[in-house]
């Protein structure tokens, strides 16, 4: 890897474009180096994990609002270019493909339920993958250039989270997701370095906005977000690819992103790239989720299980603290400052980023759902809002410094949890890092990917076409160009008829 330093330029300074850390991605996305076979494995069990997530949420009101707005867009296929799909559809049904990517990407992101990686900033690098795989499955092409699209998506989202932090000047994840996309976009179609420079140039330009959208009230616009990066990213690269130019440079510029929106013309910050003929192998330090809640509340979850037979009786609780990193603390803690983190009657997003909540109800529980465990009368259950209440968060100087250890095996994303009892008793118990992660009690392979799918599909996706989707996702680097839509599920009409009505927009 090699490590960029970047800055905020003058004006009058001499900046040639060759130095833009636009044109420095460019080269990355434009390098035909071979993707490794641990990484192409890994990037099908994200395409399984992502459909396992969508499957779960595809009668979600949010996820119907997308589909009825991409099925308004329906693309009427020509020589090279058909449409991309949209899960819970035919295969058979066409949209635009910036629609379908916007479909897919709510459905993937609705239920916070895929892979992440936590950095200097926060990702789910695999909401990459529906802005990717719908201008494949649009253009024709094959598994194998999908994979090296995929592969590109994962390396760049990931190496801009290792380097710039946005979050800390209230800037969404999202804005490193626009570009990656499109890199990602235009390693699949195989474009030159000025096209992919132009078009991610223009995907972060339109992709930056603030970070209320994870604050205080947390709406659906949650899922749509990264959603809306992918849309931007596929209309970028379609621009770009006509001879339409992005405002440069992007990053460094006088009046460009780290100028002003981030830290500002003093500010230098290094992001590490891969070196020409390296082969990007990010998509290896991202970790999936077992549990459908934000990615740092995963240990919490797994330790309230642990410690749940030791406490006993969770009545004689007086209170619980949660010593953990400062992004914890801030962020689905107590250290945020939202009270909408202790309502009953908070929206599902909301609660998905009560780290207070996730880890009563999981001690009340034993386990987590996806669906059960964020149910209105789950969270306005009287003994679970009496816990609720008894528990915070504070930060502690050693899981802020492993938050942001670059060892993987120092890296964690856990909290000591402190159970005061009414006697007086204390129970102390730790976890660094989810069951889940590669490096936990019980890492996910393909198998659990399965299973997740499986089980998240039930209901949803009837056998057989479970049985088939796996089958090709499984032989993706061997699937010939148009045979892409096989990337998909389709769900009964009968079962698709149960999601919400929604109602009428412009479309």
């Amino acid at each position: 890897m090699k490590t960029h330093i970047v800055r905020a330029r003058a004006a009058d300074e001499a900046f040639p474009r060759s130095e833009h850390l636009a044109a420095k991605i460019a080269e990355v996305a434009a390098d035909p180096v071979e993707v490794t076979d641990d990484v192409a494995e890994m990037i099908v069990n994200r395409i399984i994990d992502n459909a396992a997530v969508a499957a779960a949420s595809v009668l979600r009101r949010p996820v119907t609002s997308a589909r009825t707005q991409a099925t308004a867009q329906p693309y009427r296929p020509r020589e090279g270019r058909s449409g991309g799909t949209v899960f819970g559809l035919s295969a058979q049904t066409r949209v635009s493909p910036e629609w379908a990517a916007w479909a897919n990407g709510v459905a993937v992101r609705e239920l916070d339920f895929h892979d992440t990686f936590l950095a200097a900033e926060y990702s789910h690098p695999g909401d990459n993958i529906p802005p990717i795989l719908a201008v494949a499955q649009h253009a024709g092409r094959t598994g194998a250039e999908l994979i090296r699209g995929l592969a590109t998506g994962y390396e760049i989202q990931m190496d801009l989270v290792r380097g710039i932090c946005l979050h800390e000047h209230k800037i969404d994840h999202v804005a490193h997701l626009g570009p990656s996309a499109a890199a990602g976009i235009g390693t699949l179609l195989g474009l030159d370095t000025e096209t992919i420079y132009q078009a991610i140039g223009q995907a972060l330009h339109t992709t930056t906005a603030t970070r209320q959208s994870r604050k205080g009230e947390i709406s659906s616009w949650k899922a749509y977000a990264p959603a809306f990066a992918g849309k931007m990213a596929v209309e970028a690269v379609d621009r770009a690819m006509r001879g339409e130019c992005a405002p440069a440079p992007i990053w460094e510029g006088a009046d460009g992103v780290i100028a002003w929106l981030l830290s500002g013309t003093d500010a230098e910050y290094q992001v590490p790239l891969p070196a020409p003929g390296e082969a990007k192998r990010a998509i290896l330090d991202s970790y999936t989720k077992e549990h459908s809640a934000e990615y740092q509340s995963q240990a919490p979850i797994d330790l309230a299980r642990r410690m749940r037979s030791r406490i006993g009786d969770l009545d004689q609780i007086a209170s619980i603290v949660l010593h953990t990193s400062h992004h914890t603390h801030v962020v689905i803690g107590t250290g945020s400052g939202d009270p909408q983190k202790f309502d009953p009657h908070a929206s599902r997003e909301t609660l998905d980023h009560s780290v207070p909540y996730i880890f009563a109800v999981a001690l009340q529980d034993g386990g987590w759902h996806h669906e059960r465990s964020y149910a209105p009368e789950r969270a306005q259950r009287p003994d679970t809002v009496e816990l609720w209440q008894k528990i915070s968060t504070v930060e502690d100087p050693e899981w802020t410094r492993r938050y942001h250890s670059t060892d993987p095996n120092e890296k964690a994303f856990g909290a000591r949890a402190v159970v005061t009892l009414k006697s007086g008793e204390t129970i102390v118990d730790e976890l660094a890092i989810a069951d889940a992660h590669p490096l936990g009690a019980r890492p996910f392979a393909r198998a659990q990917y399965i299973e997740k799918f499986r089980t998240l599909a039930d209901g949803v996706v009837d056998l057989a076409e479970q049985d088939r989707f796996l089958d090709a996702a499984q032989r993706t680097t061997k699937l010939g160009a148009g045979e892409l839509d096989q990337l998909t599920f389709t769900v009964a009409p009968e079962v698709l008829g149960r999601a919400p009505e929604v109602r009428e927009g412009i479309f």
